[in-house]
């Protein structure tokens, strides 16, 4: 698709349709309805009340709070310029600061520490807790990018075939979280992974561990290993956890606190903006049937990323996700078959003239879509002089094209295969729509190279979707069943090769663990030209599936797991870690 750097303003004049469709509060009139009965999704309403939410305010954007933020950020800046410190204690302390939430502050140097120790004999490391250096190595220097070998653990595999490592279980701890760095074709860390998670599983079985805090990297470890976890949940969990350990920082502990409260603040402020943007839409009011989910998909974006420059894309991905949400239950509950098939040909030409035979509630959905696009198109013009809305209108047409090959699966009652499922599901999950917005976003400059990438989805977007589908299926697919929609994954894989549903979950883990091997592989900014922030999104947006999905239905029901993950990032400020407070901090928010 070629690149146009002059564009008549008309093409991309922001429409400004008002509307005051009421619904009646029982449903859907007959008049609307027609002659099908509609289906409803039994969601519940949303917990979050718009007011409360515009109430929040949190101190912590103050002046006094970010100068102290400053004079801590130094102090780290003075320690990881000292020259005399050891490799294996600035490893250390680059692993503390990712885990803290901390490392965005401090990336030249802690690339320049990585750097020289790549070029270092490994050798040099420390000989002490010989495995967990080496694995800590491994794994930092590939989270940065950095091409390091398998080969750096040659030898330790037959110490641990042969039991020589069962007492190091920091050790095999560590090499554990290594192994989830593998790329296709590395089955040495694959044999490690399974080694050591039989060796830690077996350490919290006996319970007669020394190191209660060992134990508890353990237990975290094996619910879901660090490399998939969200990483401000992450740095909201290790901050508690690092306060406990024996050889914290105080002045670290006491930055993380406090640059975890500023940033809270900074997503406070989008999340109102948000927030008043999907009030003046009027769809949760005038679309019953559908899931009043804001914050749910807010919580989305700063998953993806949290970073406070980035403000403008959690604002924009935000209403991407709100609308994805809200056009995905009109194909899933409330469209008939054939009003489904007019309001995706009207996506097909993008021509209004196709909607007449539409019921309002439809047309206000296409509007609300076709004017959110006009807007990001013409913000997009604006700032950079790139014309980006045929990528964008490509990325909904393909997304709603998917949308209406599942109603057809539904109402013809059609189970397909498990190849024909997911050749359609890595689309219909709406990933490749949040991520092309989202390269419009953090990308600059928008490189004219990496528009073909993006257009023909490369790896890098297609493993961070197939990673989204198959979480979700597992959290989401029994709920999904009871509502009347297709099946998913675990059925099509059940219903093709005659599994118990148990096995077909195994099947579908060992799926996701597959696809993260050619995630790390497409990780590698050297086989595309895409910026790093962008990949950093694509892997956060998997991480983020595998958060939401990882106790059941965390977007479409109020899952509890979920609204206790929203209120600590959110809504809970952390205690200044100076004062020693036990008591946590809330922010007015009000009854849940």
């Amino acid at each position: 698709m070629a690149m146009a750097t002059i564009i008549s303003a008309s093409i991309i004049t922001k429409p400004n349709f008002i509307w005051t469709l009421q619904v009646p509060k029982s449903g859907i009139s007959n008049a609307q309805a027609g002659p099908s009965i509609r289906r409803s999704g039994n969601y519940q309403p949303s917990i979050w009340d718009y007011t409360h939410i515009q109430s929040l305010k949190n101190q912590y954007s103050s002046e006094n709070f970010i100068r102290r933020r400053d004079e801590l950020k130094m102090e780290v800046k003075i320690m990881l310029n000292d020259r005399n410190m050891k490799p294996l204690d600035q490893l250390e302390i680059i692993d503390n600061l990712q885990r803290l939430g901390l490392s965005y502050h401090f990336e030249d140097e802690i690339y320049s520490i990585m750097n020289i120790i790549y070029g270092k004999n490994s050798e040099k490391l420390s000989k002490r807790d010989h495995l967990y250096a080496k694995a800590l190595e491994f794994r930092l220097l590939r989270q940065h990018g950095f091409n390091i070998s398998q080969e750096i653990f040659d030898g330790l595999y037959d110490n641990m075939a042969a039991g020589h490592c069962t007492e190091d279980t920091k050790g095999m701890l560590y090499l554990y979280e290594a192994s989830f760095l593998a790329t296709e074709g590395e089955n040495e860390l694959e044999l490690a992974r399974t080694l050591t998670e039989k060796h830690l599983r077996v350490y919290l079985e006996n319970k007669n561990y020394m190191d209660q805090n060992l134990a508890e990297l353990v237990h975290h470890a094996l619910e879901l290993p660090l490399h998939w976890r969200m990483l401000r949940l992450e740095a909201r969990w290790f901050i508690n956890f690092y306060k406990k350990r024996q050889d914290m920082i105080p002045f670290l502990l006491e930055l993380a606190s406090l640059d975890f409260n500023i940033v809270q603040a900074a997503h406070v402020e989008d999340l109102k903006y948000v927030s008043r943007w999907w009030k003046e839409t009027c769809l949760a009011e005038n679309l019953p049937f559908g899931r009043d989910r804001l914050v749910e998909n807010f919580f989305w974006t700063v998953g993806v990323n949290f970073l406070p420059p980035y403000g403008y894309f959690r604002r924009i991905a935000t209403k991407v996700n709100a609308l994805v949400t809200t056009i995905d239950d009109v194909y899933d509950v409330f469209g008939t078959l054939d009003e489904l098939q007019i309001f995706t040909d009207a996506i097909q030409r993008w021509n209004i003239n196709e909607l007449d035979k539409l019921p309002d509630i439809m047309k206000m959905c296409y509007f609300a879509l076709d004017n959110f696009i006009n807007e990001v198109a013409g913000d997009a013009f604006e700032e950079h002089g790139i014309f980006i809305l045929p990528y964008l209108r490509n990325a909904w047409t393909n997304l709603c094209n998917s949308y209406l090959r599942e109603a057809k699966w539904y109402h013809s009652q059609y189970t397909p295969t498990m190849e024909e499922y997911m050749d359609n599901a890595w689309i219909s999950i709406t990933a490749p729509v949040i991520l092309v917005h989202a390269y419009f976003l953090v990308a600059n400059p928008v490189n004219k190279e990496a528009l073909h990438y993006l257009e023909n989805y490369h790896d890098i977007i297609r493993c961070s979707a197939l990673i989204l589908r198959l979480a979700n299926d597992l959290g989401t697919s029994s709920d999904e069943l009871k509502r009347g929609d297709v099946p998913k994954s675990i059925q099509c894989y059940m219903n093709e090769t005659k599994a118990s549903e148990e096995e077909a979950r195994q099947h579908i883990r060992v799926l996701i663990s597959q696809t993260w091997k050619k995630m790390n592989e497409a990780h590698d900014t050297a086989r595309h030209p895409f910026p790093k922030i962008y990949v950093k999104c694509a892997m956060s947006l998997a991480r983020m599936a595998q958060c939401m999905y990882q106790h059941g239905d965390g977007h479409g029901g109020n899952n509890s797991t979920t609204t206790n993950r929203i209120m600590a990032l959110l809504f809970e400020s952390i205690p200044p870690a100076y004062k020693r407070s036990s008591a946590k901090t809330r922010l007015p928010y009000g009854q849940l």
